[in-house]
């Protein structure tokens, strides 16, 4: 039996439709931005030279970078609050996990950035008597950052795709709509294919302008 496809009824849920889109666009711009605060830190903790933050930091990124976020936001919401007696509401743990996923390789992303920067520019800069918060804001930083731009982009990208995880704590994003939209409709096949699709005009200007940027820096 030919299956017949119905668009039409999405129309009664526009309204989760569009509270779904607001909240996967807040939290992803939301966390990039925090990530990326915190990234900046990581960054220039592991350029201090300070070995017990270095530890320190790289283990925190490497556990952050080498486990699922799926696994990271249930833990976040079920186990913190039971070694911390802290209660998070679903929201605020799936923003904090975000935050700390993001932060944990935009900041590889920056420590990548600086010390590929050549060590002669390093060195004209110290000839020239700068000290190192002036060498690093009137030289360095400027070269790195073209590089870090596009590898920023593309995790800035893996954020919203991210995002769609935060279903299994039932904060309202976009694919939690569509659950609930299923579950009133019957029509999972429509329903699924418009979130592809709106998740589609989402992400597909963002990898456009990633490529460009990469593009831009390799000249």
């Amino acid at each position: 039996m030919q299956y017949q496809w119905d668009f039409g009824f999405l129309l009664q849920y526009k309204g989760l439709i569009w509270t779904g889109v607001l909240y996967t666009i807040g939290f992803t711009v939301g966390t990039a931005l925090s990530g990326l605060a915190l990234g900046c830190f990581i960054a220039f903790a592991r350029l201090s030279g300070l070995r017990v933050v270095h530890a320190l930091v790289i283990g925190f990124t490497e556990i952050f970078r080498c486990t699922p976020v799926l696994v990271q936001l249930v833990w976040c919401y079920y186990a913190l609050p039971m070694l911390t007696g802290i209660e998070l509401s679903a929201g605020a743990a799936a923003f904090v996990t975000l935050t700390l996923y993001g932060g944990s390789f935009f900041g590889e992303i920056i420590r990548g950035g600086i010390i590929s920067v050549d060590l002669g520019q390093w060195d004209a800069g110290r000839a020239l008597g700068m000290r190192r918060h002036q060498l690093m804001a009137r030289i360095i930083l400027p070269q790195a950052f073209r590089r870090m731009v596009p590898p920023l982009m593309n995790q800035t990208v893996l954020q919203l795709k991210n995002t769609s995880l935060l279903s299994v704590l039932a904060v309202p994003d976009l694919l939690y709509q569509g659950q609930l939209i299923t579950s009133s409709s019957y029509r999972p096949l429509e329903t699924y294919t418009m979130i592809a699709v709106i998740y589609f005009i989402l992400l597909f200007p963002l990898t456009r302008f990633a490529h460009r940027l990469e593009a831009r820096s390799g000249h």
